[in-house]
């Protein structure tokens, strides 16, 4: 299976920069998996696609402020980006470093309000393992200083309104370097229309990685491998999850990050065990779900690890019809775009 056959042409007109007004004011397109057909709608009406009995499964992670500024000792700029922390080390951290030319272990970065960075090592093409250090715990300066990671085809950088809106309503443990897009869409007034309706609500927790901002590389898809990430399930949650299925009711997974840590926690029969760990899983046509039976997402860039996993769920042709029509309605695309709800 080649990386260009989930290519396709999209207007840059129709990449969401910003935002809309209101959070569930998007709209959706809604697909049946079934037949392929689709109709469009408005966010609200994500209503009336859930139905009694179904769990609505979000992910609460928090998308930390993880681009910083700062100076090498020669006074040449560089941008620092978090990654992952080391496990066990509250101020190591795995980086991408931007301007990174003629640096090597042991170099410095000045940051801003007293805080330092030493390099400690290089440990893949990608990847600074980078030590902070200063007169604040790094969290705490972390908090005020950093910058929202949007992604690069925002083209602009983030400003206070992104600490918001670049959170979902869910949002609780931080460590995401990206937000869980399918959830920026719901307020509090939907989660209580949703759980009036019967549907139960839970959450797992996946902070979103390196694989988000990275390009597939290899011409078959067969041959990429993704990068790890650290996940959590709750026993509350694993009860949830296995007796709704048990009971014949849907498990409807908020966005691609929900979708890939309830299957990989999965065993065959798909029952969820809880517990935390690293999750590796790369999901593309031709796997089968064992957990998640409607998904709820938004647009994907073009040959992205995303995109192969909606496909996957619903069919690559079917998936790319929808596309078209989404681009011929005018529909916006990626982070801050709109949605659509698979069934």
């Amino acid at each position: 299976m080649l990386v260009k056959e989930f290519d396709y042409e999209l207007p840059d007109s129709l990449i969401a920069r910003r935002p809309a007004a209101e959070r569930d004011a998007s709209r959706l397109l809604v697909m049946e998996r079934a037949s392929g057909t689709f109709r469009d709608g408005c966010f609200p009406e994500i209503v009336d696609c859930l139905a009694s009995g179904d769990l609505l499964v979000f992910n609460d992670t928090r998308v930390i402020p993880a681009r910083l500024a700062g100076r090498k000792a020669t006074g040449g700029k560089v941008e620092v980006f978090l990654v992952r922390r080391q496990e066990g080390q509250a101020e190591r951290w795995y980086c991408l470093i931007k301007g990174s030319k003629g640096m090597g272990a042991g170099d410095r970065i000045d940051l801003a309000a007293g805080m330092g960075a030493r390099i400690c090592s290089h440990p893949d093409r990608e990847t600074w393992l980078v030590e902070f250090g200063g007169d604040d715990l790094f969290e705490t300066w972390l908090e005020r200083e950093g910058q929202m990671p949007l992604p690069p085809y925002l083209q602009r950088p983030a400003d206070s309104f992104d600490r918001e809106r670049y959170q979902t309503v869910m949002a609780a443990v931080p460590g995401a370097v990206a937000a869980p897009t399918a959830g920026l869409h719901f307020t509090e007034g939907l989660l209580e229309a949703i759980r009036c309706r019967g549907v139960n609500i839970a959450s797992i927790t996946l902070h979103t990685g390196l694989g988000t901002f990275l390009p597939v590389r290899v011409e078959r898809v067969e041959e990429h491998r993704i990068h790890t990430e650290q996940y959590s399930i709750s026993p509350e949650t694993a009860l949830l999850i296995n007796q709704t299925r048990e009971r014949g009711g849907r498990i409807v997974a908020v966005g691609t990050t929900t979708t890939r840590t309830l299957e990989y926690a999965a065993d065959s029969h798909g029952i969820i065990t809880p517990g935390s760990g690293e999750a590796d899983i790369f999901i593309y046509p031709g796997y089968s779900f064992k957990v998640v039976d409607a998904l709820l997402t938004n647009f994907h860039l073009p040959e992205s690890t995303l995109l192969m996993l909606v496909s996957a769920f619903a069919g690559r042709d079917a998936v790319l019809a929808a596309y078209r029509h989404a681009i011929a309605d005018g529909y916006r695309f990626f982070s801050y775009g709109d949605a659509m709800f698979i069934a």
